[in-house]
Formats: C-alpha cells, structure tokens, sequence
C-alpha cells in the first residue's frame, strides 16, 4: 500500500507553523530536484558521456575526480542557488560557496558518495546535511559548519540503486521514500524506521585486520567465532565500499557497520569525512532507535575543528555499538573474555 507523497509529507512538517520549518522544506524539495537529475545520469550507465571519465582535477581527498562527481556537484549547487541557503559545501570543494548572507541554513554534501564503484554498477548515493547558518556581519561562511552534528535541522541520503530511494529524518524520525515512475515522485514507503537494539550483522572491510588497533580485532574475532565463541550465535558479514548501501540496509534489517580508525597511513583519524558524511548519517540512524560513535565517541557531539575533518565511524543497532565502545575501553572487563565469569558474563547481548 503506499504512503504519503514526500510532498504530503514536507506540508505536514511545515504546518507546524515555524517558518524554518518551511524553508527547511523548500530546501529538501531543492535537493529532489537535482537527485532526479542525477538518478537519470547514473541510469544512463557506460553509455552516457561523463559516466567514466575524468575531469582531471582532484578532491579534497586528492582522489582524481570522475566527470560525473563534478556535474552532480554543479547540479545540487545549481538548484539550492535561490534557496534559503547561506552557504553550500562539498566534498568536490576545497572551500564553502557563500550564496545568500540574509538566509538562514547551511547545506553540507557528498555529491556522489561511493563514486569508485560508478564503473562497477554498484549503488551509490548522494548525503547531505541542513545545517542553521552562522550569522554575522563578519562571519566566515566555513562557520555554518563547524558546529556538532546534534545542530543539524535535517539530513538525509538519496540512494541511486535498483530503486531510487531518499532516506530523510527532519529531527523526528527516520522515512524511507521510494521514487515512484508512475506518479513522478517520491512515496514513503517505511514509516518512522526503529532499527533493531540487536543484530547478527556486521559490515567492515576485513582486508584490513592487520591494520586495526586490538580492540577493533577482539570485536571480529569474537563474531567470527559464531555459535562457538563468546557470542554464541553466528554471525553473516558483509561490505559494500558504499556508505549510503551499507546504511540503508541497516536501516531496513540492522546490522552495524564500522569503518575504523587503523595503521595505514592517511586513515590514523579515520577516513570518512564528518561534517557531510559521519553528521547526516548519525542524524538518521540516532532517529531511526541506532547509535553512531568513533568506536567510542558520539558523533553528533564532536566539534568539527575544519570542513574536511576525517573520523573513524561505528553506527548501527544500539547495543552492538554500544559493545564496541567496551572493546575500545577496557577489553578485560568484557564478561565473556573475563575467567571470572566464563562465558556467561555481565555484558551478554
């Protein structure tokens, strides 16, 4: 049966009477417009005539930048111009575009998150987080996003997959829509999304062990040890290399997903960035009953100290993160790992 039109559905938030509400709204319905234009180039595959190129640049990561990243830039750019926006910044961007200095909200975004698997038909997606702007006769636009994640007024993700599907929380819940063909929008499809406290789950790129702190490896090993082990039940794994795909899988069915701080050299202080990557998908999965941390931290907490700060991230059914962070500060104290309690101990999940 389908649910309300995202149209419906941004009416009622604004009804509330709060005018930035409204623009909040006009804001999300902006950023519609040019995942629309998006989902029609990524559908186009190889045979369209940005989908493998590169503009021969690079990020702010240093990573040369495909054609497709730069146009999915331009065309949020594009449509949030005229908006109730401040400020626009991006991860294809060294520095925040300053568009209005009267309006009120910042816009955070990746464009096109998981663009290395572009060529592999894999699903990718764009991020973005609705931030309310600094105000000042001198204020630096960078500002509008130095500030923590629990700030955020809404964020949400587009997903370009077999479905092309918006996930949004506006700060009270979490919604799944999914594009409609036949209507020419977007219909909710879940409803105040609850995230399971337990899962058997977990997603992690496993080619990197050798590279985690000890805490991080005690966690999958003891996962991986099944029904046999400390966990006593199995466990399936899996990872995807798309942050939006790993996210709304949890979503759907639970799971956690962790992407560590480890010993190669650039990921020291993790490698997803923050202000437009770890905020916006914390925002959603804290409204959605989950948890999002460093390993040990809360995400919506910390205090960006630049736009392109890296962290290492952990989200997903609340007591599975929560399990993570006890790795992280004191491993001996687990029960399961503790002689004294064997294998029944005071931390079972």
């Amino acid at each position: 049966m389908s649910g309300a039109t995202l149209e419906a559905y941004l009416a009622s938030f604004t009804a509330r009477g709060d005018d930035l509400a409204a623009e909040v709204a006009t804001v999300v319905q902006r950023l519609v417009m040019a995942a629309l234009e998006v989902r029609k180039l990524v559908n186009q595959g190889a045979l369209g005539a940005t989908f493998n190129g590169t503009s021969g640049g690079s990020n702010t990561d240093g990573d040369l930048q495909k054609d497709l990243d730069v146009l999915c830039d331009d065309l949020f750019l594009s449509c949030v111009q005229g908006a109730p926006v401040a400020c626009y910044a991006s991860e294809e961007l060294e520095n925040p575009v300053l568009l209005d200095p009267n309006a009120r909200l910042a816009v955070a975004i990746d464009p096109l998150d998981g663009s290395s698997n572009i060529d592999n038909n894999v699903t990718i997606g764009t991020i973005f987080s609705v931030l309310p702007a600094a105000k000042g006769p001198d204020v630096d636009p960078s500002q509008s996003f130095l500030q923590p994640g629990n700030r955020q007024l809404a964020a949400g993700f587009f997903l370009y997959g077999p479905q092309t599907a918006l996930v949004l929380s506006l700060g009270t819940g979490t919604e799944i829509f999914v594009f409609s063909s036949r209507l020419g929008c977007f219909v909710e499809a879940c409803k105040s999304i609850s995230i399971p406290d337990r899962t058997s789950e977990f997603a992690i790129n496993m080619s990197n062990y050798r590279h985690w702190e000890e805490s991080i490896r005690l966690y999958v090993d003891d996962c991986l040890a099944g029904s046999e082990g400390p966990r006593e039940r199995e466990f399936n794994m899996r990872w995807i290399a798309s942050l939006v795909a790993e996210a709304y899988r949890i979503l759907v069915r639970g799971g956690i997903y962790l992407y560590p701080a480890d010993g190669r050299k650039g990921y020291g202080q993790g490698r997803l960035r923050l202000v437009y990557e770890a905020n916006p998908i914390a925002f959603i999965i804290e409204n959605a009953g989950g948890a999002a941390t460093t390993s040990v931290t809360r995400i919506l907490d910390l205090v960006p100290e630049n736009l392109h700060q890296r962290v290492p991230l952990v989200f997903g059914s609340r007591r599975e993160v929560a399990r993570v962070a006890r790795y992280h500060v004191d491993p001996n104290m687990i029960g399961e790992r503790a002689p004294l309690f064997g294998k029944r101990g005071l931390f079972r999940a």
